[in-house]
C-alpha cells in the first residue's frame, strides 16, 4: 500500500524541511501543552473552594468550549485559505481574505454575545437540568462573566491563525503564555484574596482575553508581518470572498459545534450522578486534554502545511506530510499518554479532591491511557490534514454521525439501561474513535481529499 509517490516530490526543493517544521510545530505544541497546563492549574485552584464551585465551573466550561471550538474553527478556516494563498504567492489575496474573516468574526461573536446575555439562565436550565441549587447559582454567576470574554477570544483566535498561517507561531505562543499568567495570578488574586470563588475565576479569564486580543492585533498591523491588517474601520463586507471562506469554516464550525453539543449532552448526563461524578469527569477531562496537546499542537501545524502544499500545487509533498506528521504525533500522545498517567495521582492529591471522586478519575485516566495511543491519532490528526485540503464537509459528516451514534448514544444507553457511571462517556469515546480512525485512513488512502476546495 503506497501512501505518497516519493518519485513525485522534489526533495531538494520541499516546502518545509525538519528544520521549518520544527520551528513552526515546536512553539503551537508548546502552547497548546501551556493552555492545558493552565487549565489543570485553574481548576485546582477552583477546586479548593469546594465541589460546588468546580462543579459549576466544569458545567459552565463544557458550553463556553462549544462556543470556543466554532470561533476556533472559523479561525482556522480562515487560516487555510490564507495559507494555500500564501502557497501560490498571493500575498494580496491572502491579506485580504484575512480583513474579510475578521469582520466576519466580530459580527458572529457579537451576536452570541447578546443571545446568551439575554437568555443565560433559562439556556443554563435547558442545557443542564435540575441540578442542585449551589451548584446552579455559581453557575449563572461564572456564565456571565465569562460571555462578556466570547468576542475577544474569537478575535484572538483569528489572530493567532492568521500568524501561524504565516508561518509564525511563535509569536501567539508568547502572547498565550503571558495571557495564561495574567490568568493564574488573577485567580490567586480573586480567589484567595478577595474571596470572589467562581466569579474571580471568571473575571481574571476575561482580563486575561482582553489582554490576548489587543496584543496579538496590535502586532497584526505591523508591517514587517506576512499578513498585515490595519485600518479595522474601513474593512467593508466583499461577500464571495465572506462565503469562499464560509465554505470552509462553517461546515468546521458546525463539526466543531456538533462535538461539543454532543459532549453537552454527555455532561447534561454525566450531572445526573451528583456532585462526586461531576467533579471527577471535570478533571478526567482536564487530564485528557493535556496528554492530547501534542497531537493537536501537530494537528495545528498540519493545517499550515498541507494548506501551503495545496496552494503552490505540490498534492504528493500534502500526502508526505500528513504521513510524517501523523507518526510524529503517535509518538508524542503514547509518551504524552503515559506521562499524564504517571501524574494522575499526585494531582488529585493536591487538587484536594474527595477520596471517591480522585479513584474515579484515575480509574477513567488508566482507561484513557490504554485506548487513546491505539486509535486517536488517526481519528484527529489526519482529519487536520484533509481539512487544510478543503475536504471539510466529509469531516463534518463523519464527526457529526461518529459523535452521536458512537460518543452520545453509547453512553446515554449504558448509563440508562445498565447504570454505569462516568466511565460510560469514555467508553462511548472510545467507540468514537476508533471509528472516525478507520473512516479518516480510508478516505486519505482514497485520494478523494484531494479534491476539496483551492483558494484562487
Amino acid at each position: 500500500m503506497r501512501l505518497y509517490d516519493k518519485k513525485k516530490i522534489d526533495w531538494n526543493n520541499i516546502l518545509f524541511n525538519n528544520r521549518a517544521l520544527f520551528l513552526l510545530l515546536v512553539p503551537i505544541i508548546v502552547e497548546q501543552l501551556l493552555n492545558s497546563f493552565m487549565g489543570m492549574v485553574d481548576t485546582m485552584m477552583v477546586s479548593t473552594v469546594g465541589s460546588e464551585a468546580i462543579s459549576a465551573v466544569s458545567l459552565v466550561d463544557s458550553f463556553n468550549n462549544l462556543v470556543v471550538q466554532v470561533f476556533s474553527a472559523m479561525a482556522a478556516g480562515a487560516a487555510i485559505i490564507c495559507s494555500q494563498y500564501l502557497g501560490s504567492g498571493d500575498e494580496r489575496a491572502a491579506n485580504n481574505a484575512a480583513r474579510q474573516v475578521v469582520l466576519t468574526v466580530a459580527v458572529i461573536a457579537l451576536t452570541v454575545l447578546l443571545v446568551c446575555l439575554l437568555g443565560r439562565e433559562r439556556l443554563l436550565r435547558f442545557i443542564f437540568g435540575e441540578v442542585e441549587d449551589g451548584v446552579m447559582a455559581g453557575c449563572l454567576v461564572y456564565f456571565l462573566i465569562t460571555v462578556l470574554s466570547y468576542p475577544f477570544l474569537a478575535l484572538f483566535s483569528v489572530g493567532a491563525a492568521l500568524f501561524r498561517a504565516g508561518g509564525n507561531s511563535r509569536f501567539p505562543m508568547k502572547v498565550s503564555v503571558i495571557s495564561n499568567i495574567l490568568n493564574i495570578a488573577g485567580n490567586a488574586v480573586f480567589i484567595y484574596v478577595f474571596r470572589w470563588s467562581v466569579a474571580g475565576a471568571a473575571l481574571a479569564t476575561l482580563i486575561s482575553r482582553v489582554f490576548s486580543m489587543a496584543v496579538i492585533f496590535y502586532h497584526l498591523r505591523k508591517p514587517r508581518q506576512v499578513i498585515v491588517i490595519r485600518d479595522y474601520g474601513q474593512i467593508r463586507p466583499d461577500m464571495p470572498l465572506v462565503w469562499k471562506i464560509m465554505a470552509i469554516g462553517i461546515p468546521s464550525g458546525v463539526e466543531n459545534g456538533m462535538f461539543q453539543f454532543g459532549k453537552l449532552a454527555i455532561q447534561s448526563t454525566v450531572s445526573t450522578m451528583g456532585t462526586v461524578a461531576i467533579a471527577a469527569q471535570a478533571m478526567t477531562n482536564i487530564m485528557e486534554s493535556l496528554n492530547g496537546v501534542f497531537g493537536v499542537g501537530v494537528g495545528i501545524g498540519l493545517m499550515t502545511v498541507v494548506g501551503q502544499c495545496i496552494g503552490a500545487g505540490r498534492r504528493e509533498e500534502a500526502k508526505y506530510y500528513i504521513v510524517k506528521l501523523t507518526g510524529i504525533a503517535w509518538a508524542g500522545i503514547l509518551a504524552s499518554c503515559l506521562f499524564v498517567f504517571a501524574i494522575t495521582k499526585p494531582v488529585t492529591w493536591l487538587a484536594g479532591m474527595e477520596t471517591e471522586a480522585a479513584a474515579m478519575c484515575l480509574e477513567m485516566v488508566l482507561a484513557i491511557t490504554i485506548m487513546k495511543p491505539l486509535v486517536w491519532t488517526g481519528s484527529f490528526v489526519i482529519a487536520y490534514g484533509l481539512r487544510a485540503a478543503g475536504d471539510v464537509r466529509f469531516s463534518m459528516i463523519v464527526s457529526t454521525i461518529t459523535m452521536w451514534c458512537c460518543r452520545v448514544a453509547l453512553c446515554i444507553f449504558l448509563v440508562r439501561v445498565y447504570h454505569f457511571g462516568p466511565m460510560a462517556v469514555w467508553i462511548g469515546m472510545f467507540a468514537d474513535w476508533t471509528v472516525r480512525a478507520v473512516i479518516f485512513c480510508w478516505r486519505f488512502q482514497s485520494g478523494r481529499w484531494l479534491h476539496g476546495m483551492k483558494a484562487g
